[in-house]
């Protein structure tokens, strides 16, 4: 355990940095050594800022490469904000810094969650910050900033976030009863009604088979369904879902794979039974039978992803607090000094020490062991891939657990 311990801290930057194409000489150099923020008497470096901000973005633009495809240029430059005219890349630089001020403010809150550093953690994150900079060049280092007790301190903050995730979230006692969280299992078969290339005698014919599959599954509601539909047009199919037994206020136990029509008529019916008309919406017509009115393993499923889901929000807005209650003091004319340009790029490249090539998970995935959304992943939404996943090429992005409850099978 305490190899693996030492072998997860390297690994939080085993994917280190490549400075890419630079800006022209009006470009304003970062200056590592200055302060660019203070955290209740903590004085914040810009050399810390750089690094976290440049592994931000050589992440965001990895993960716009990997699912947008082709070029990530002119992802910085765009508006993000049309009444103050900020871009993207500003509005980055400064969701960077409330990470950094953030991992501070949880810093001095350690000690109320009994959570500290061991010595394996300690020698593993010098050894990280020595190896990543060994594996850059100067050129990367220089523009970074950055020292090597600036990368420590980094790696430190990341620990002991990671480490309090799980007590802070436990300290909220979320408890998901399965009644609530409750799942029915249907069967289903929808056509579609809506489309520019229908004509009106193409929905009506439409309507007509819908009807025909409808009228066939009533008169054998065990019958095979998909069999049915396809009977009728080769196109048609049906589908297996789940959603939620009662219905909810709470939006973290609806269902949102499904129009309210559909889960209307669907909370009427008991086990077996077929909705006796079609139910039809803005752009289908949608024939139903419940399978089971408590299918066990989506329950225990849907259990579990709102049971995360809550102590997220918990987690989330609990270190929210704190860093409002910090008493923090920014620099701007320093953080004006670090600026996100399509231009200026940094990317994550394979490293070659030997203590890298060792790592075999992510902090994340030790820490964690399950999804859970970190300050980081939160201020950029949808990534979840970290320099080293990314690198190693081992993560798979999938859905979370709540949407493929409602996924259609």
């Amino acid at each position: 355990m305490k190899d693996l311990l030492k072998r997860t801290t390297i690994a939080a930057l085993a994917g280190v940095l490549a400075a890419g194409m630079f800006t022209g000489c009006g470009e304003k150099k970062v200056d590592g050594t200055k302060t660019v923020a203070t955290v209740d008497g903590t004085d914040v470096p810009m050399g810390v800022l750089s690094l976290f901000a440049r592994e931000q973005q050589a992440q965001t633009i990895a993960m716009y490469q990997q699912f947008m495809g082709g070029s990530a240029s002119n992802i910085w430059s765009g508006v993000a904000d049309e009444d103050t005219g900020e871009t993207y890349g500003e509005s980055a630089v400064k969701s960077a810094l409330k990470q950094v001020e953030l991992l501070y403010v949880m810093k001095e809150k350690a000690a109320d969650y009994n959570v500290e550093i061991t010595e394996d953690e300690q020698k593993g994150i010098e050894d990280a910050a020595a190896a990543f900079m060994k594996d850059n060049d100067e050129d990367t280092i220089k523009e970074l900033s950055v020292t090597e007790d600036q990368v420590k301190t980094l790696l430190e903050l990341e620990t002991y976030q990671k480490k309090m995730q799980d007590p802070i979230k436990k300290e909220g006692n979320i408890e998901v009863s399965e009644d609530d969280a409750q799942q029915s299992a249907f069967t289903y078969v929808n056509i579609s009604l809506s489309g520019d290339d229908l004509t009106d005698d193409d929905i009506a014919k439409r309507k007509e088979q819908a009807q025909e599959i409808l009228d066939k599954v009533k008169e054998d509601p065990t019958a095979d369904m998909k069999e049915i539909a396809k009977g009728v047009d080769d196109s048609y199919t049906a589908l297996n879902g789940t959603f939620t037994t009662k219905e909810s206020d709470d939006e973290d136990f609806q269902s949102t794979a499904y129009p309210d029509e559909v889960l209307t008529a669907l909370r009427t019916l008991k086990e077996g039974e077929v909705y006796d008309s079609l139910v039809e919406t803005d752009t289908a017509a949608y024939i139903l039978r419940l399978d089971s009115e408590k299918d066990e393993d989506a329950t225990a499923s849907k259990v579990k992803s709102v049971t995360t889901t809550k102590e997220n929000k918990y987690y989330s807005e609990t270190t929210e607090k704190w860093l409002d209650d910090a008493k923090v003091t920014e620099d701007e004319k320093v953080l004006k000094t670090l600026t996100f340009s399509d231009n200026h790029t940094f990317t994550i490249k394979a490293t070659t020490s030997d203590a890298a090539d060792e790592a075999e998970v992510t902090p994340t995935e030790e820490a964690a062991e399950e999804t859970e959304v970190t300050p980081t992943e939160e201020a950029a939404e949808e990534t979840e891939v970290t320099p080293t996943e990314e690198a190693a090429e081992e993560t798979e992005v999938t859905p979370t657990e709540e949407a493929a409850d409602d996924t259609e099978e």
